[in-house]
């Protein structure tokens, strides 16, 4: 799925409603979002539907859709916030639909916000404040009043919707930021214009485009073939850090595994798993543990004058190296390090992390990612529970799969020895960020009963997570 940005959108729009007959574009959307809330109702017939209409042409998506419904035999509702499309007011009304006051919210089974379109910024005003209902009976028109739908953010009160039918390309705020929160579940309604958009703002990773873009292995493979990863990680202080890192590395079908590190995790690494090849080193010593294909560096590491030294000498070799934790750090205090690198780089920062490199990540969280990676020359895949990949010169991933099971400790371990074994099998640090990132979450979900997750399930998960992903059995995971 593609995301646009709202300048994009409303050129296009108009470019295919100068090619089409008066109000048909409008009727096209109107026509989705009715199919769409009967579909959310079941039985339409006698059902309660109430229209948050306001005065845009959101809002006479809303009556139009809500006029048929109403000759399917809804009993439909319009609350009014300003003056309505007078054509789209009349339309309900011929259909047998009534204006009304806000106490039509109390019964209603169905709930359709029209108030404030793709156009908004800033707070909603007060009178559509008070209209601003939550639930999952709730179906927002093109983006739930209240958010950005460029950026996903906020800024008072907002709908919070259990579906948001969008219309022609998703928004990036759909699915990033508080946005994504208030969004729901977000289905798209093609009404033809795709020819008239122009490059998408953002992309969203599904389970048919990661399974097609997994590493595929031969009946020639050899575990050199299948992808060789360093990791440089781990210290006395966070050894395990080291092991879910190697761990991430060995679950995403890396061939071999070397551990380069300090004596205590070095020991971990070995006790856990012993088909990883130890070789105890600190420093510029770590590249003593020999010839890779990709680093994963800096989980656990520290950032001491050593551990500096053992980032700048992985960051010298002309391989994919990937930046996360500790080493994130100290290539915050020395960004030369890594505008200087040619081989490609991928940095896994979350917030904190990534405010080091003096660029707040700010409200625009897609816009923050793509800044940085352009300033450095990199690859940077911005942690949350919407995750953001950008790199110069490509449309930026968002992925939504992620969640709050994820914020558990050691977490970002996994994910980021997962990335380096997918660098390690040849993907570019792009597509490798962003599948890592969309199993990560699928492996949240499949390990997550009873509502919380450990990094040690979520390795125990994502060979599950991959065979499901290859299989192609999309419809086996949890709804987000």
């Amino acid at each position: 799925m593609l995301a646009h940005r709202v300048a994009d959108i409303r050129a296009a729009e108009a470019a295919l409603a100068a090619s089409l007959p008066d109000g048909a574009l409008m009727q096209r959307a109107a026509t989705g979002l009715a199919v769409a809330c009967a579909q959310r109702l079941g039985r339409v017939y006698g059902a309660p539907v109430v229209l948050l209409v306001g005065a845009g042409n959101n809002g006479a998506d809303a009556l139009w859709a809500g006029a048929a419904l109403a000759r399917r035999g809804a009993a439909v509702t319009a609350v009014l916030v300003g003056d309505p499309v007078a054509d789209a007011l009349a339309a309900l009304r011929a259909a047998g639909g009534r204006v009304g006051a806000p106490a039509a919210l109390e019964v209603a089974d169905l709930v359709v916000d029209g108030l404030v379109g793709i156009g908004g910024r800033g707070p909603l005003r007060a009178e559509a404040a008070a209209l601003a209902v939550a639930g999952d009976d709730v179906v927002a028109v093109d983006v739930p009043s209240g958010v950005d739908a460029d950026t996903g953010v906020v800024a008072g009160a907002a709908v919070r919707a259990g579906l948001t039918v969008t219309f022609g390309t998703s928004k990036p705020g759909l699915h990033v930021g508080e946005g994504r929160r208030c969004a729901g579940r977000v289905q798209l309604v093609d009404i033809g214009l795709t020819p008239f958009l122009g490059p998408p703002a953002a992309q969203l990773l599904d389970d048919q485009e990661a399974a097609l873009a997994l590493p595929r292995h031969g009946a020639e493979s050899d575990k050199y073939r299948r992808g060789v990863v360093g990791v440089a990680a781990g210290s006395s202080t966070y050894g395990g850090a080291a092991v879910l890192a190697c761990g991430g590395a060995l679950q995403a079908g890396a061939g071999l595994v070397r551990f380069a590190g300090a004596p205590l995790p070095a020991g971990l690494v070995r006790e856990a798993w012993p088909e990883v090849v130890v070789t105890e080193a600190r420093g510029e010593q770590v590249l003593r543990a020999g010839r890779v294909q990709a680093w994963v560096l800096g989980p656990g590491l520290g950032t001491g004058d050593e551990a500096a030294a053992g980032v700048r000498a992985v960051l010298s070799q002309d391989v994919p190296v990937l930046v996360d934790a500790d080493a994130l750090t100290v290539c915050a205090a020395h960004p030369q390090w890594l505008r200087e690198r040619t081989a490609p780089t991928l940095l896994t920062p979350h917030d904190g992390e990534f405010n080091r490199f003096g660029r707040p990540v700010g409200p625009d969280r897609v816009g923050a990612a793509q800044a940085l990676a352009d300033d450095l020359g990199v690859t940077v895949l911005l942690k949350g529970d919407a995750t953001v990949i950008a790199a110069p010169g490509t449309v930026p991933w968002i992925n939504t799969t992620g969640s709050s099971l994820l914020a558990t400790a050691g977490s970002g371990d996994v994910l980021a020895g997962a990335a380096g074994a997918l660098l390690a099998q040849g993907l570019d640090a792009p597509t490798a960020a962003a599948v890592a990132a969309h199993l990560h979450g699928r492996s949240g979900q499949l390990s997550g009963a009873g509502g919380s997750t450990t990094a040690q399930r979520l390795l125990q998960a994502w060979p599950r997570a991959l065979d499901r992903l290859a299989l192609g059995h999309s419809g086996v995971w949890e709804s987000r």
